[in-house]
């Protein structure tokens, strides 16, 4: 059992390194430079010198590397040096001094995603916590939709296989798939927030906090989940139906459904008790990639609609080069990507005891 967990937790963390790693090389070698861009129309040569050492891009590549790493591990190793980039500053970097060198201090403290460019030097963490929040209960509120109505159409269709209903489940299920994301945003708002927003009263853009018609505070404005909850629910809704409906068939053809039958059992029994719970490995699996993958699919959806959440926040910040922003966001999307996976081992425990896991 220790092996196991000590495997899993061992591939977590060198998944985390390989994108740390990833995202790191792939913005540094990125055409534009971050300093011009934050100076914007004031720049000159000293002030752009100034940028470059107070943010580290000065120095070789490999030691910018070492540098980032360093900040994201929970134990690492800062100079006692105020003149060093790196120097431990507890206000900023928070955490305990562990161990104390002549020239360098070892650090206990929480991975530090470092400060936006553009922000005024304000820190990724509250970047993040201020937009994770929304754009999960987004990815939430889909699959939610996608699995309560994917469930019940792929029982639907399996119930009327090769009728006029399963032909259109299927139908939707395939256009449902096909069709990009981006382009079910824009259709939507325009048809559901500008077409019919007499009948519907909903908005084509607008996050879950909005102005008063004051601007003096907020009002939490529920309405303006509805659209891109939809809108990012209709692929994996799409996927559900399909994967449901065809491992249901699949199921309903073994030995064991007969035997249910032979008793007495009901179709509508037989399916819900019986066939159902066996079939639900690959939708659990399909679940599980769409809700980590919706976290980042999010993106375009956000900004269409003017979601205020981690996906707009990405965009804003590759428009304007602030690349930590860009970092930060995705190491936490693969953080949770991570971590949803495991917890879809302990739920395939759940659903299948012959499958092994910790």
């Amino acid at each position: 059992m220790s092996k196991v967990v000590g495997l899993k937790i061992g591939t977590a963390l060198l998944a985390l390194w390989g994108v740390a790693s990833l995202i790191f090389f792939l913005f540094t070698v990125l055409p534009g430079d971050p300093a011009q861009m934050m100076l914007d129309q004031n720049e000159d040569s000293k002030q752009l010198e100034v940028i470059k050492a107070k943010f580290g891009f000065d120095l070789p590549i490999s030691t910018q590397y070492f540098n980032y790493i360093n900040d994201l591990l929970p134990i690492s190793i800062h100079s006692k040096n105020p003149t060093d980039f790196g120097f431990y500053d507890q206000e900023v970097y928070g955490g305990l001094i562990l161990v104390e060198m002549t020239h360098w201090s070892i650090v206990v403290k929480a991975p530090y995603f470092r400060t936006s460019y553009q922000k005024r030097g304000k820190p990724i963490t509250e970047i993040i916590k201020e937009t994770l929040p929304n754009t999960a209960l987004l990815a939430l509120s889909s699959m939610s939709i996608a699995v309560l109505l994917g469930i019940s159409l792929g029982i639907v269709a399996t119930l009327n296989k090769n009728n006029w209903i399963d032909r259109f489940l299927q139908l939707f299920s395939t256009l449902g798939m096909s069709i990009p994301s981006f382009f079910s945003a824009i259709l939507f708002s325009w048809f559901f927030g500008y077409v019919l927003y007499d009948f519907t009263g909903l908005n084509m853009t607008g996050s879950l906090y909005e102005l008063d018609d004051l601007g003096e505070g907020l009002q939490l404005q529920w309405k303006n989940l509805i659209l891109p909850s939809f809108v990012l629910g209709i692929r994996p809704l799409a996927v559900i139906i399909q994967l449901l409906r065809s491992n249901l068939l699949e199921v309903l053809s073994e030995d064991y459904i007969r035997t249910a039958y032979a008793k007495g059992l009901s179709r509508y029994k037989v399916i819900l008790k019986h066939a159902l719970k066996n079939s639900l490995n690959p939708v659990i699996t399909a679940i599980s990639g769409w809700f980590a993958s919706l976290l980042a699919g999010s993106i375009f959806v956000e900004y269409i609609f003017g979601w205020k959440g981690l996906g707009k926040e990405i965009v804003e910040a590759l428009n304007q080069l602030d690349i930590p922003v860009v970092m930060g966001a995705v190491l936490t999307i693969a953080f949770f990507f991570i971590i949803i996976n495991i917890v879809v081992d302990l739920i395939y425990a759940y659903l299948d005891p012959r499958i092994k896991t910790l």
